[in-house]
Formats: C-alpha cells, sequence, structure tokens
C-alpha cells in the first residue's frame, strides 16, 4: 500500500537543468554573434541543437512518466484483486501482512546494488550503512532511536496494512480502492493542522468531496454490518497512511533514496523479528487458520507480497526519473481497472450513488493534485489566450494601435500579478 511518502525535494534538477541550458544557449549566441551577421548561422544551430536537446529530456521523462503511471496501477490494482482472490483460500489476513511486510528487508540490498552499478565512489556495505544511519542523528541507530523513531511507524505501516487487507474481507475492491484515495485528504488536513502547511481553499474543497463520497459510498451498500465495518476498516487504514506520513515528515524530515531503503528494511527486520509471535498466537486461538504449510497457497501470498514491494519500490523511488504526479495518477486510475475487474467477475453492482461516490472521491483526489500557485498558472493562461484573441484586432486599427495594445498588456500583466 501507499504507505511511504517520503517528502523529499521534488527533484526538480531534471527541470531546471534544461532552463539553465536555454539561457547559456542564448547567451553563447549573442556573445559570439556580436553584432556580426556571419556568426548567425552558427548561432542558430547552436540554439537548435539545444533545443533538441531539451525536447529530448523532455520526452524521455514524459514517456517515464507514462511507464510509471502503468507500472503503479498495474502493482497496485493486481495485489489488490490478488489479495482478495487468496482470502478464498487463506483467511488470514495478519499473517498476509506480516508475510509481505517481511519483503521489506531486501530495500536496502537491492539499494547497495544499484549504487554499486551507478556511484561512481563504490563504498563498502559498512560505511555506506552507516552514512545511511546519520538520517537518524549524530549517535545513528541506537535502541532508544529504534523504540522512539522507528518502531512506531512500523506498527503504523502493519495496521494499515492490516486494516486495508481486513476491508477487503468485506466489500468489494472497487470501493476499497476508491476510498483509501481519501488518504492524500487526510494528509492535507493534518499537514494543515499539525505542520502549519498553506491553507488552500481548492484542497479544503477536495477535502470536503472525499468525505462526501465516504458518506455516499456507506449509503450506497444500505448501512448494513459487513458494509459498514469494511468501509470503517479501510477509511481508518487512510487515516494510519496519513498520520504516518504527516508524521515521518515532522519527526524524521526528508530522506535521501538511500536512508529511505534503509529505514523500510529496518521496519521490516523488526517486522519479521519481533512480531512474528502474532500469527503463531492467532493459529494457536483459532482467530486466523491457515492449515498445514503444504496447504497454504504459497504462490498467492509471493504474488501479494512481490506486487506490494513492487508498488513501493515505484512510490518511494519513482521520483527519480519521472514527476511525482504520475506517480499519484497511478494509484487513482487503478480505481477504473478494479472497477473493469468486479463488472467482469459479477461482484459488484454499480448504482447510481455508488458511480457518484467514487467519481468524487476520484475528483477530489485529482484536485489535490494542483500545485499551490494553480490559480496563478490559470490566471497566465487565460491571459495568454486572451493576448492572442485581441493582437489581430489591435493590428487592424490603424496608427494608434500599438499604444492601445501595450496599455492592455500593462493591464492584463497588473492582474497577474495581484
Amino acid at each position: 500500500t501507499n504507505l511511504i511518502n517520503v517528502n523529499k525535494c521534488s527533484l526538480c534538477s531534471g527541470e531546471d537543468r534544461p532552463r539553465d541550458n536555454v539561457v547559456s544557449c542564448t547567451v553563447d549566441g549573442q556573445a559570439a554573434n556580436g553584432g556580426a551577421t556571419g556568426a548567425e548561422p552558427d548561432t542558430g544551430r547552436r540554439r537548435l541543437r539545444c533545443c533538441v536537446k531539451i525536447t529530448a529530456a523532455q520526452v524521455q521523462k514524459v514517456l517515464w512518466g507514462v511507464a510509471m503511471v502503468m507500472c503503479v496501477c498495474s502493482s497496485w490494482a493486481g495485489s489488490t484483486q490478488l489479495a482478495k482472490l487468496t482470502f478464498k483460500k487463506f483467511d488470514a489476513p495478519f499473517t498476509l501482512t506480516w508475510f509481505a511486510t517481511t519483503w521489506n528487508c531486501l530495500f536496502f540490498p537491492l539499494y547497495y546494488l544499484g549504487h554499486l552499478c551507478k556511484s561512481p565512489e563504490r563504498q563498502p556495505p559498512k560505511q555506506r550503512f552507516r552514512e545511511c544511519c546519520r538520517f537518524f542523528g549524530e549517535d545513528g541507530l541506537t535502541v532508544k532511536v529504534f523504540f522512539t523513531k522507528v518502531a512506531p511507524f512500523g506498527l503504523l505501516w502493519i495496521l494499515t496494512n492490516y486494516l486495508y487487507l481486513q476491508a477487503l474481507r468485506k466489500i468489494n475492491t472497487t470501493d476499497v480502492s476508491a476510498l483509501f484515495c481519501c488518504n492524500k485528504a487526510f494528509v492535507f488536513l493534518l499537514s494543515w493542522i499539525v505542520l502549519r502547511d498553506r491553507f488552500m481553499g481548492i484542497r479544503i474543497v477536495a477535502a470536503i468531496f472525499a468525505i462526501a463520497g465516504i458518506v455516499m459510498m456507506t449509503y450506497a451498500d444500505g448501512f448494513h454490518s459487513n458494509s459498514v465495518m469494511g468501509i470503517t476498516s479501510v477509511v481508518t487504514s487512510a487515516s494510519m497512511s496519513a498520520l504516518y506520513k504527516v508524521l515521518f515528515k515532522m519527526v524524521l524530515g526528508s530522506a535521501k533514496f538511500g536512508e529511505a531503503a534503509l529505514f523500510l528494511t529496518i521496519v521490516g527486520g523488526a517486522n519479521f523479528v519481533l512480531m512474528s509471535f502474532v500469527p503463531l498466537i492467532l493459529y494457536l486461538t483459532g482467530v486466523e487458520y491457515f492449515g498445514p504449510p503444504g496447504d497454504i497457497p504459497w504462490l498467492c501470498l509471493c504474488g501479494v507480497a512481490g506486487l506490494n514491494f513492487a508498488f513501493n519500490i515505484l512510490v518511494n523511488f519513482g521520483v527519480a526519473v519521472t514527476y511525482p504526479t504520475s506517480i499519484s495518477l497511478g494509484i487513482v486510475l487503478s480505481v477504473p481497472v478494479n472497477a473493469m475487474v468486479d463488472l467482469y467477475t459479477c461482484e459488484i453492482h454499480f448504482n447510481g450513488v455508488r458511480l457518484i461516490a467514487v467519481f468524487i472521491i476520484c475528483l477530489g483526489f485529482l484536485m489535490l493534485l494542483l500545485p499551490e500557485d494553480w490559480d496563478q498558472c490559470f490566471i497566465r493562461l487565460h491571459a495568454k489566450i486572451r493576448s492572442k484573441r485581441e493582437e489581430p484586432a489591435e493590428v487592424e486599427t490603424g496608427p494608434g494601435s500599438s499604444l492601445n495594445w501595450s496599455r492592455r498588456a500593462r493591464t492584463s500583466m497588473s492582474n497577474f500579478t495581484h
């Protein structure tokens, strides 16, 4: 599930570099030109090569974004559908949560392999481990740090996964995936209250949409016990996920790729060591029954854990190759994918209330993806469109047209800045 969203600086260096190239190419072209007409072809070719390079980089990032959307959507929807199918043979949600969380131990080893392949300065495993441990403080990873800064997040991780799987046992995958998208609205509300983030009216509207969608989804199922319990479980899971993200930002701040990989590995290792007795107790008390090892559907369990692991890799480290919005789009697109699967398997009845609830939840999720200066961008775009429409009419007005055009242009820019 979408549990870790390490709050990194949006890795905009890939966008800033092309802009620097544009400026440098323009300056070089002007310097080389120096008023001489013979240098104009060289300047034109230089600018053309720079533009081609920028376009290629942007196209590559867009293609990576499309691939990321497809991978995130398929892994998220696939893990949800496979978990729903697994419960028909293996009705033990906490054991499945424990098994899938243990796979987090692979994060740091995979990161170190990437470090050996990509980094020019190859460090030994111990040295790299110690450098990443500085993320927890000057003393590194101590027992006190573990129980105060790592264990609470591990508990939130397990609760989020467990409640999500519990919801899958009660209601269909479409409702679960749609309701879990409310976690982004919960993140905004908690960030606004706890972290004092900037107030944005449109995000308040998105949060209202999310709450309205939850109520409508409950009404669509008729308020029977399984529906209420399932919706309560997935909404609580979304709340735990939002609390995880906000507390991570407040307590630990932002993390680099190696630090995030080490943190997830420690969470997986602690889960394996400290939580292994819980599935055993649940089995002995009869709360969860999974039969002898030969009857356990290991292929389904490994499939759920593998898809969940792939999803967390894409969510946490996908920002290195594409835009963060692409990852969020992949999550919200999993809702129609799950709906198509549920409709094909006849596990859902799409009445009007359910369709409206799913639509407004997804709409609220998309509204939360708008940047903070979305209104300024909209005003700028409106001003450009308006100036293009008025320009031909201004040219035809006669000798005084240039003066009138410049005054109107200044007015539009003044409106934009305010």
